[in-house]
């Protein structure tokens, strides 16, 4: 059985005699350890019906371009064979979920979607719910802990929000007890695109092609299972002492697979559970602590992604300030094409650019010295948020629209005031080197650029 806390009822409609029981895949794209589909399962060995699969590709969604849609469709593809597997059918459909998921479920004896706290994914939850005749349930399975049963309210802090979480993760940390459905839905026919052929339903995409695809990372749950067996075999002992370090690589690269939920947190918390020593926890800590307070964050304050979600003391110092002398001043264009003065500035815009991911530590740097370099705090970052949504795989997600905001000073608290910071948390040059080499990471950066240039 799914917890009932996972679960919520999003309309008042009843369980209708349908013809089979429609989950809504969005933010969980996966065939294991989704909780969701589960439920669903659940539902329809009760009910004796099949289970279907209906996934949305929305063209216009907001800020994504050709590369994250490549990577998605990659994992699409994956989850389309695991869920036939299981004698599931799967239809992807090109449209807006209201009107998609409304058409799928007029046969349907009741919908079933995995959650979602973004203002869009909430925006259409709801209405789904209103265009709907049947029960619409969703059921959180891309958190380890509900965000709602996590915290009443939005924490301002990880040292206030990771007691309340703690307290609740006992309950959380349990494997997922996979079924098969009674009755296969492999029989029923519908329309829908081929996502095996994944260059033909790109091209056919009217979507944004100012960014393409990369090389370093492919879209799937094989893949991340693999990067997820690669970190915890090769790096995770020294995660705790080399994480900041983006010489070493000792990360384990599973937020592009996290944001598209092509993996599960709550397997790959428990195989980290599995392991002892210093980077266990400081793992753990990013993975449940870190990551659900930015979901906290998300769902708890409407302006999540603008200037206002930051505390009240941040917004007053960086307006106090918005009129110091700056030493250098870029605009958008000249961030986006790396041309600023500082190499290791440039070196982490390049970064994103080219493998669609930057380093943690390296992100913290380049959030900092855009607040530093641009005309004004909420200049800076409208810029911060725009680049790291346009180029990052994990862009659009509460763990970025969080990191943003950290750089300017939420979940933080205030520090020795300065010129242009005012009391926000600085960074510079020096603390980089006393970190790591920053020249070998501007010269592997350098090498990656050249690498995909003759691609």
């Amino acid at each position: 059985m799914i917890p009932v806390e996972r679960i919520k009822l999003l309309n008042n409609k009843p369980v209708r005699a349908g013809k089979y029981v429609l989950y809504w895949m969005q933010a969980a794209q996966r065939a294991e350890y989704n909780h969701a589909l589960e439920y669903a399962i659940e539902q329809g060995n009760e009910l004796g019906k099949p289970v279907v699969v209906v996934f949305c590709l929305v063209e216009s969604y907001p800020e994504a371009n050709e590369r994250h849609y490549y990577f998605m469709l990659g994992g699409l593809a994956e989850v389309r064979a695991s869920l036939e597997a299981k004698g599931i059918r799967m239809v992807v459909l090109v449209g807006e979920p209201g009107t998609c998921v409304a058409e799928m479920a007029k046969d349907a004896a009741l919908v079933v979607v995995d959650g979602g706290q973004l203002r869009i994914q909430r925006k259409w939850r709801r209405a789904v719910s209103k265009s709907i005749g049947c029960t619409l349930w969703e059921v959180e399975t891309n958190l380890i802990v509900p965000v709602w049963e996590a915290s009443a309210k939005e924490d301002f802090s990880a040292g206030t929000f990771r007691p309340r979480i703690s307290r609740r993760l006992d309950g959380y940390l349990v494997p997922v007890r996979h079924r098969r459905p009674r009755t296969d839905s492999l029989g029923l026919r519908f329309d829908g695109l081929d996502v095996g052929d994944i260059d033909g339903v790109l091209s056919g995409l009217r979507v944004d092609r100012s960014v393409g695809r990369v090389a370093a990372f492919r879209g799937g749950a094989e893949q991340a299972r693999r990067r997820l067996a690669d970190f915890l075999r090769e790096k995770l002992r020294d995660y705790d002492e080399l994480r900041n370090d983006p010489n070493t690589g000792c990360v384990s690269g599973m937020s592009p697979y996290l944001h598209f939920g092509q993996i599960s947190p709550l397997y790959i918390a428990l195989e980290v559970r599995k392991r002892s020593g210093p980077g266990k926890d400081a793992y753990l800590e990013e993975l449940i602590v870190r990551r659900e307070l930015s979901h906290n964050f998300v769902y708890y304050n409407g302006d999540y992604d603008g200037f206002g979600c930051l505390p009240a003391w941040a917004r007053r110092t960086l307006n106090f300030h918005r009129r110091d002398r700056r030493d250098y001043v870029y605009c958008c264009e000249a961030f986006e094409a790396g041309r600023t003065h500082d190499p290791y500035w440039n070196a982490a815009q390049k970064e994103m650019v080219v493998t669609g991911k930057m380093h943690g530590y390296m992100r913290m740097y380049w959030g900092k010295k855009i607040l530093e370099w641009s005309r004004n705090p909420q200049a800076g970052f409208k810029i911060a948020l725009y680049l790291n949504n346009k180029y990052e795989l994990d862009g659009r997600d509460p763990n970025g629209f969080a990191g943003v905001a950290w750089c300017f000073g939420k979940h933080d608290r205030a520090w020795s005031e300065r010129p242009v910071f005012g009391k926000i948390r600085y960074m510079n040059a020096a603390g980089l080197k006393r970190k790591f080499n920053p020249d070998d990471y501007v010269r592997r950066i350098e090498q990656l650029e050249r690498s995909e240039q003759r691609r």
